[in-house]
Formats: C-alpha cells, sequence, structure tokens
C-alpha cells in the first residue's frame, strides 16, 4: 500500500471529500506509475481519480462500526512519533 494514503474510516470530524480526493490521487499515481500524467493519458488520469473517489465515499457511508471515532490529532501525533523514530539520525 501506498504510504502516504492514510485511514480515512471512523475519524472525528468526518473525512472531507478534499482528502478522499487527494488518496485517489495517491492510489491512481502508485497503480499507474506516473507522477503527473501526459497529456495523452491526462483525461484517463483524472477520470481514475474521480472514480475512485466517488466510490470511496460510497465505501466510507456503507461501512459500520461500533468502535469510538478516531480523534484526527492523536493519529496525527502518533504518525509523527513513528516518523521519529522511523527517520532519527542516529
Amino acid at each position: 500500500m501506498c504510504r502516504n494514503i492514510k485511514t480515512l474510516y471512523n475519524f472525528e470530524p468526518p473525512t472531507t471529500h478534499d482528502e478522499i480526493h487527494a488518496a485517489a490521487v495517491q492510489y491512481v499515481r502508485k497503480v499507474s506509475g506516473m507522477q503527473k500524467p501526459s497529456r495523452a493519458n491526462e483525461a484517463a488520469f483524472e477520470r481514475a481519480v474521480h472514480e475512485i473517489a466517488h466510490v470511496t465515499e460510497h465505501l466510507l457511508e456503507a461501512l459500520v462500526t461500533t468502535a469510538a471515532p478516531r480523534d484526527r490529532e492523536v493519529e496525527a501525533a502518533r504518525r509523527r512519533a513513528r516518523a521519529e523514530e522511523r527517520f532519527a539520525t542516529r
């Protein structure tokens, strides 16, 4: 899985359209192997991003959980701590 794609489900406040779109862009970049598509591939790239974002929104709406929503700040702090530990200069 692409490291830049973060969990989007069960957060308070809920995941925004922009976050879903950013995850879709990362996914399409990873699958296609292209950071920025050529003009010939731009329409297909953008269509894929749009469709994946749309499907992701439906998925997030349909999922059910009894777990308490996660706090964005707590999760961000955990990611920062893992990154510090992983990339710390020794």
